[in-house]
């Protein structure tokens, strides 16, 4: 049984995350608050497993609150902006949750932890698999990470470009299904229909992004994530 804590100033949201922790088996929510400081009494008064964690908070950010821990729970960040997400993944957050937060999406966070408290358990390294399958040609295809470029969206469809092939792979599901598949620390998301490898990265400018020849559109809303990415601004 996973022993779990919830931090949010906002009443309801805290609510939430009790309500969907209620219907979670082998995870219990044995403490609630709504700041950091608090959160900080309760991971020292006893032993927690995982916390949900929101950013925005009056006093002391989540991700500020982060750095300060010496001796860190599994994390899970619950909060309403998505320019943070690149900035929580590189302090080793389990999953990054959007508000508002649908509960399959919720479940898949929990199962992520689950998972990765069973490999600590086990003593196994924590790594998830290099891979995942994708529908494609009537068959199950698998797509290893570290061969994938980038990944542009089409409607209804993905075509996921590789350096072991021309061809892209083109498969139909959503940009935002397969960022979810996707290794945070390896792959950020710079428009609404692309998503690159970070290690493919060969040049940056305000507008796009480049992998060796191929210039991919950089988003409005996706340019802070690019200056956390390399601490300089796009100019």
């Amino acid at each position: 049984m996973l022993q779990c804590l919830a931090v949010d100033d906002e009443p309801l949201a805290l609510h939430l995350l009790e309500d969907y922790l209620s219907r979670v088996p082998d995870m219990q929510l044995v403490a609630k608050c709504g700041d950091a400081f608090e959160a900080g009494k309760i991971l020292r008064s006893q032993p927690i497993d995982l916390m949900f964690l929101d950013i925005q908070m009056p006093g002391l950010t989540g991700l500020k609150f982060i750095e300060s821990l010496s001796h860190k729970p599994m994390i899970i960040l619950v909060t309403a902006y998505e320019q943070f997400a690149l900035e929580g993944y590189t302090l080793d957050v389990v999953d990054y949750l959007l508000k508002p937060v649908e509960l399959d999406r919720f479940m898949k966070a929990c199962n992520k932890a689950w998972e990765l408290h069973q490999l600590k358990s086990a003593g196994t390294p924590q790594k998830g698999p290099g891979y995942f399958f994708v529908n494609a040609d009537y068959s199950l295809l698998k797509i290893q990470f570290d061969d994938i470029c980038w990944i542009e969206g089409l409607r209804d469809y993905i075509k996921i470009h590789l350096k072991s092939t021309s061809r892209p792979v083109v498969v139909r599901m959503s940009v935002k299904g397969v960022e979810a598949e996707l290794p945070a620390a390896g792959f950020i998301r710079v428009h609404k229909s692309y998503i690159v490898s970070i290690n493919d990265i060969t040049a940056i400018r305000k507008n796009a992004v480049f992998i060796k020849e191929q210039e991919i559109p950089v988003g409005d809303t996706y340019r802070d994530t690019l200056v956390r990415l390399t601490g300089r601004s796009m100019s």
